[in-house]
């Protein structure tokens, strides 16, 4: 039997990158996560060149999945610009937390990253002054804040320079991982979705708005 030809839960992949011909690594990725039927690729910048995001579209596919995969190359600490306008307009008060903002709850969200720099440029020593979980907390956060579970992230450091085999061996972990979810043995152990409740009055303008109509 084929490996991939088990049935699976649903898969969004969320791609952004602003250049995918510049790409060494993450078009490889997106490749990888294509061969795979049953996970659902939104590519950001080819959907939304004007950045007007589709957001009842998003909403539905993102709801309709167990997992979430936000795959980028990390510019700035952070993701492109465009998947965080897409967190902004998506990830609504009201749908993906807050009162009645259930739509996420219970779903897994996994970012796969990839960086410029090196390993050893994300150490107290090294020029970016702090190991890479130090950029995570805002990721973390906005999984517990929707109610969903924050997978361990897998990156790729040093991705204008690593050599084509550890990108191809890089590529098929991923595929592999994405293929055999949820049948990660360490997801057993990792607790449930944290709680994280916003009383109405944090968001008194949305709350009346949301009254009046």
């Amino acid at each position: 039997m084929d490996e991939f030809a088990k049935p699976a839960p649903g898969v969004v992949l969320l791609a952004a990158h602003p250049n995918w011909r510049e790409s060494r690594v993450n078009r490889l990725l997106l490749d990888g996560a294509r061969t795979l039927p049953w996970v659902q690729v939104r590519d950001l910048y080819a959907s939304y060149p004007d950045y007007d995001i589709d957001v009842p579209a998003e909403q539905e596919a993102v709801a309709a999945a167990s997992l979430v995969v936000l795959l980028h190359p990390v510019q700035w600490y952070s993701m492109p610009a465009l998947m965080k306008l897409w967190l902004d307009e998506v990830l609504r008060y009201g749908w993906a937390y807050g009162p009645h903002g259930t739509a996420l709850q219970g779903k897994d969200l996994w970012l796969v990253a990839t960086t410029g720099g090196t390993e050893a440029s994300y150490h107290p020593q090294g020029y970016n002054r702090y190991f890479f979980d130090a950029f995570l907390p805002p990721y973390e956060q906005t999984a517990a804040l929707c109610g969903m579970r924050f997978l361990p992230p897998m990156l790729l450091h040093g991705a204008h320079r690593v050599s084509a085999e550890e990108i191809a061996a890089h590529v098929q972990t991923f595929t592999q991982r994405l293929g055999s979810y949820p049948d990660w043995p360490e997801l057993e152990d990792m607790p449930a979705c944290p709680a994280c409740d916003v009383p109405q009055g944090d968001r008194p303008a949305v709350h009346d708005q949301a009254a009046a109509r």
